[in-house]
């Protein structure tokens, strides 16, 4: 149900808020708690994008993770800093979540639902059900959360406001297997080197023969031809199964199907490669394909995948695809405080910005929701530290360098060890629980120290 558009509030602009995926989904809730109403405009489902199957709200197209729980990791201290900020969709998360070893994964259909429900249920959101077309006037605060897979008119206005001449890279998504379709008798539950609370990865093992059946027809599959007006600009760390096999032969066992830390219950010894499933539900009905992302055509898919021994007669719910995603060159046309150059209240949020990841287009939300805040309430501008996760994502997507920018997931190689204390010349996990500890520490500080108090 479309509601109209509300009149302009006395103390504050209007607020307009075009995506409803984790960047805008997690930027409308932060604002509407704080007292900022907020008009939230989704054109899906009437008209949907490539990789989406619902109108419902931060839906999870590709991995049904939010990636590791660990607080000494890069995604788990920005777990931490978003959750400290109110995050909705990590509290989400952790109610819907379903066995994923240290990663945090989610029940996508149910974690969707939930996120909808939340944000159109909340009185200060007014939710508009249409696709727009470019920002809205001058005098109202447009927040574009539009995603990787932003319209073709949306992407036209970008790339005139921006300069920009390729505003795409490509993305994969993974096939989903029916669960009792899989030949458990060929398969075995473990994580790797046994961590995780409890065993999380389905393993499906291959022998050297079995392993080489399959990257033959792997390479000989027929794939999704680009249309010929788009180049491949493939993210290093969403590449197609079959593009990394490739770049050579034992690729994908030092990849995907990576053996290191699994001992096969059958043999006793290490396989000598693996695929791993990880459930989609709390159920276990639905399986996964981790890290097969895949161009294949469908009929290719089903053929090449069934080599796997343990998935021979698997059932796919849903087989993998290619769509293009969106994202602008953020050093050259982002401020600090991820409005664009030249057009100051226009702000972008999420992958459109150059993160990758579910995780990292929902902290990018709520950092642009919090550089809004400042701007409808006129304060000064201050943002999380360098020495934060947040703020080194931050730094990343507005001061990287912008001849060879390219998305990024959180890592620690966004963090600059010069800004924290003592972390020069440290060994690899001694760096990583320094820094966590400190970024903690710096980011509770600076959280605190904001003088805007939630509503």
């Amino acid at each position: 149900m479309t509601s109209p558009i509300p009149e302009k509030d006395t103390h504050f602009p209007r607020v307009h808020i075009v995506g409803a995926g984790m960047a805008g989904s997690e930027a409308a809730w932060f604002l509407a708690e704080r007292g900022i109403p907020v008009i939230l405009h989704e054109m899906r489902p009437t008209k949907q994008t490539e990789a989406h199957h619902s109108g419902n709200f931060a839906e999870l197209v590709c991995s049904n993770t939010f990636k590791s729980k660990n607080p000494l990791s890069a995604p788990g201290m920005l777990k931490a800093e978003m959750v400290q900020m109110g995050s909705l969709l990590i509290r989400l998360a952790h109610d819907f979540s379903v066995p994923a070893g240290e990663a945090l994964g989610v029940d996508r259909e149910k974690f969707s639902e939930a996120v909808t429900q939340t944000i159109r249920s909340h009185p200060r959101i007014t939710f508009q059900p249409a696709e727009v077309l470019k920002p809205f006037a001058e005098g109202d605060i447009t927040l574009l959360a539009t995603g990787p897979l932003t319209s073709d008119a949306m992407s036209a206005w970008i790339a005139q406001a921006t300069g920009a001449k390729d505003l795409y890279f490509y993305d994969a998504i993974a096939p989903i297997i029916d669960a009792p379709s899989i030949d458990m008798d060929r398969a075995f539950l473990a994580n790797r080197w046994d961590k995780g609370e409890e065993e999380a990865y389905l393993n499906c093992p291959m022998n050297e023969e079995e392993y080489n059946i399959f990257i033959d027809a792997l390479m000989a599959a027929e794939k999704v031809v680009p249309k010929s007006f788009e180049k491949e600009k493939f993210f290093a760390g969403c590449q197609p199964i079959e593009a990394i096999a490739a770049s050579g032969r034992e690729s994908l066992r030092f990849g995907p199907m990576k053996p290191v830390g699994l001992t096969d219950p059958r043999t006793g010894r290490r396989p000598w490669a693996v695929v791993q499933l990880r459930p989609e539900n709390r159920a276990r009905t639905a399986f996964n394909l981790v890290g097969f992302q895949t161009k294949l055509k469908y009929g290719e898919q089903s053929k090449v995948f069934r080599l796997i021994p343990a998935l021979h007669q698997a059932e796919f719910l849903r087989l993998g695809s290619i769509h293009r995603n969106t994202y602008v060159c953020g050093p050259r046309v982002l401020r600090q405080d991820l409005s664009l150059k030249g057009n100051p209240s226009v702000y972008l949020g999420g992958q459109i910005t150059g993160v990758e990841g579910y995780l990292e287009s929902a902290a990018c939300g709520l950092l642009a929701a919090w550089f809004i805040e400042q701007r409808v309430r006129r304060i000064e501008h201050s943002a999380p530290p360098g020495n934060t996760a947040l703020g080194a994502l931050l730094r990343h997507v507005t001061g990287g360098d912008a001849d060879h920018y390219q998305p990024a997931n959180a890592h620690f190689g966004l963090f600059d060890p010069n800004l924290f204390d003592g972390a020069t010349g440290l060994k690899k996990d001694e760096l990583k629980a320094t820094l966590s500890k400190q970024a903690s520490e710096n980011f509770r500080k600076w959280w605190s120290d904001q003088e805007i108090t939630s509503a």
